[in-house]
């Protein structure tokens, strides 16, 4: 269960009352606000680009930069300078159009939905920062516009790079096609400009076309290629996520992750089984996502025909019996978390899918949905209903929906809402995030950039530039390093401490 992971998200911004403002200046703004408010200077805690290669494919070559679309090229500054790195180890910019919050590095599924909310509570910050300027701006975490548009909340995996390539795509296709109904947020309309009237399951499904490929927001594949470590790149691969919705509910986000991790050992470890692999995936994809009542039935290979539930099902309980056998039958209690509300949610699904509202974002937005078309007699088609879709990703706590559902105590909540707000400014313990926020934190004025997999200081007599590496995530931790990086007075001493030690980050 244990593994190096995180999640990636893009927030929707919204100028009130111009809907013709440049998304990406309010976008800059937002980070250069939450920056401000802090005491940070984009300018010097930015982004080091030095490692980035996001046209290396997994499959064994590199995209010419010529062939690639904008959007790929995430290794060139941002032109807005909005980047920078947060105390807490995670990284907050402008992703083209878009304000993205990146989680530190995490190594359980309950650690990423605690870091991921702390992003909310960033996002937040920012806007009420925002609203003393009028007309300020507005965030939602949702992946679409309603219009068109559709902007990612990427997950990230570290695994054994001497995985094949073709393990995963052949064991992790199925998988993601069904997994919407457990992690799914809901879109009122279909289509990917929602112009046909409806409710599905996923924000995202509808906007994917192709099983494998490179890219992210062309063209978009099930399974993403891009082969970009950010660490030891003969022992790590990562798996770059795209598929998956932003999640306000705590079970589904920790679902989304520790189910995902748990598929991923047994891959590693060669111990799927069977092959579940889905005839037609990108449009079963689509039709699983269509169907509310999930009662649609995908077709395998094999012939079987079974519902998404099922199919989840069929993963559930082998990864409970490679759990159970890795473990000598006592799981890790992070395992016995995910596979206890991955079966209880599959329950709930199988008997009546409103069964699963407290756990499951489009099943708790559908109920709220029903609730004012009952009332009201409204249709599908009725702009009201947009409306509410787009109130219920509102980061203000006020007036988001799903954060009045949990406050009601209408939505499980699994993480503290104290330990959220410790995350904000605090980064895990047990990853490379710790060194990274801690240096912010205690060497902000010699900190000139960092990565995930670097931090280099600007230190007062040296001519060169110094760069600590970090290649190993799982070092640079607390227990490691956080002694040496206590004790010195400043970043000076903290390299020489380093340095005597015959040790760095790594």
């Amino acid at each position: 269960m244990r593994r190096v992971m995180g999640i990636e998200t893009e927030y929707g911004v919204v100028v009130p009352g111009d809907p013709a403002a440049n998304p990406m200046l309010a976008s800059g703004d937002v980070v250069t606000a939450y920056a401000a408010s802090r005491g940070i200077r984009p300018a010097r805690a930015s982004w080091d680009y030095a490692d980035e290669a996001p046209l290396r494919d997994a499959r064994g070559f590199d995209m010419g930069r010529g062939d690639a679309h904008p959007s790929q090229l995430t290794d060139t500054e941002d032109p807005t300078l909005a980047n920078v790195v947060l105390t807490n180890g995670a990284r907050l910019y402008v992703d083209h159009a878009h304000p993205e919050y990146s989680s530190p590095e995490v190594t359980t599924p309950r650690a990423a939905v605690r870091w991921d909310r702390a992003g909310e509570l960033v996002m937040r910050e920012a806007v009420t920062r925002l609203a003393t300027v009028p007309p300020g701006v507005n965030l939602y975490k949702n992946n679409t516009d309603g219009k068109g548009a559709s902007y990612g909340t990427h997950e990230n995996y570290l695994m054994a790079r001497s995985t094949p390539f073709a393990s995963v795509v052949k064991h992790l296709t199925p998988f993601f096609v069904a997994r919407q109904v457990m992690c799914g947020s809901g879109r009122v309309g279909i289509g990917v400009d929602s112009r046909t009237p409806g409710y599905q399951i996923a924000q995202r499904s509808d906007f994917f076309e192709v099983e494998v490929g490179l890219e992210t927001t062309l063209k978009r594949p099930i399974i993403n290629t891009r082969d970009e470590p950010h660490a030891v790149a003969d022992r790590y691969r990562r798996l770059h996520v795209i598929i998956g919705d932003a999640n306000h509910a705590d079970v589904a986000n920790l679902l989304k992750m520790g189910s995902t991790s748990l598929v991923l050992a047994m891959i590693e470890a060669d111990a799927v089984g069977a092959d579940l692999s889905v005839r037609r995936p990108v449009a079963t994809l689509h039709e699983i996502s269509h169907d509310p009542s999930l009662q649609t039935k995908l077709e395998l290979v094999d012939g079987r025909r079974m519902t998404a539930v099922e199919l989840l099902w069929e993963y559930h309980d082998r990864a409970a019996a490679f759990a159970e056998e890795r473990s000598g039958g006592q799981p890790d209690p992070d395992t016995a978390e995910v596979l206890h509300w991955w079966s209880t949610v599959l329950d709930r699904l199988g008997r009546d899918p409103m069964e699963a509202r407290r756990e499951v974002d489009w099943v708790a937005k559908l109920a709220v949905l029903e609730g004012y078309r009952e009332r009201d007699g409204l249709a599908w088609s009725d702009p009201r209903l947009k409306a509410v879709d787009l109130q219920w990703s509102d980061v203000r706590a006020d007036r988001g929906l799903a954060h009045r559902l949990a406050a009601n105590g209408r939505l499980e909540v699994l993480v503290d809402d104290a330990d959220v707000r410790a995350a904000v400014t605090t980064p895990p313990s047990d990853t490379r995030a710790w060194f990274r926020g801690a240096c912010l934190a205690r060497f902000s004025e010699a900190v000139v950039a960092a990565s995930w997999d670097s931090v280099i200081f600007e230190v007062p007599g040296q001519r060169m530039l110094q760069r600590v590496p970090m290649l190993e995530p799982l070092r640079g931790t607390e227990a490691a390093v956080g002694q040496i990086v206590r004790e010195a007075p400043d970043a000076a001493a903290l390299l020489r401490a380093l340095a005597t030690a015959g040790t760095d980050a790594d």
